[in-house]
């Protein structure tokens, strides 16, 4: 063959960086590396976006938890308010009960005229009702506190004043309960009003 008859000697190079091995070359290693240069701006964009959304994210998570602090801190106070109010009504309902002691006291005091039925039977309809009365307030949980014959508890008992006794066992024992005192629960409503014993 002679030199006119050669054909020429093409040379293809592959610009396809995903085609393109390793061996290419520290320029197509450069070209691999480097991305468009709104590639790099809208990646940029979508990390923002993500930062963005997980703070939305944790704020979001944040205010539901005080939510529930603040839901269950105002159940709590209206549970105590409802049961402060509950409490009130109830020891104006034990000056009730007191004054139907009191009618009671004075009715068997002065006793009955012979061959009254009618006043008997008053006292009876008037104990019945104060019975019925407390019966009522321990439906709602309160309770009378025992104290006469006991030995003064300063934590359940309000000594109105004290009676000299003639026995030792009296001393600082209750010797009369002037206003009964009650209890709800452990919880005591109203401190029993009594007279102490005093030993001479």
């Amino acid at each position: 063959m002679t030199e006119e008859t050669k054909e020429p000697q093409v040379r293809v190079v592959d610009r396809r960086w995903w085609a393109r091995d390793d061996k290419g070359g520290n320029d197509v290693a450069a070209t691999v590396s480097t991305k468009p240069t709104y590639v790099e701006e809208l990646e940029h964009r979508v990390d923002e976006a993500k930062n963005q959304l997980q703070t939305y994210i944790n704020e979001h998570r944040r205010s539901l938890e005080e939510f529930e602090q603040v839901r269950v801190r105002s159940r709590r106070d209206n549970a105590r308010e409802v049961e402060r109010g509950k409490r009130s009504v109830l020891i104006e309902l034990l000056d009730v009960v007191d004054n139907l002691d009191r009618a009671i006291g004075a009715a068997r005091e002065v006793g009955p005229a012979p061959g009254s039925d009618a006043a008997e039977n008053l006292l009876r309809g008037v104990e019945l009702v104060r019975d019925q009365f407390l019966a009522k307030l321990e439906g709602f949980g309160v309770v009378r506190v025992p104290a006469l014959g006991q030995v003064f508890d300063a934590a359940h008992d309000e000594a109105v004043t004290t009676t000299a006794v003639s026995h030792p066992a009296q001393d600082g024992a209750v010797i009369a309960v002037l206003k009964e005192g009650y209890a709800i629960g452990d919880e005591l409503l109203r401190p029993a009003s009594v007279v102490v014993g005093k030993f001479a």
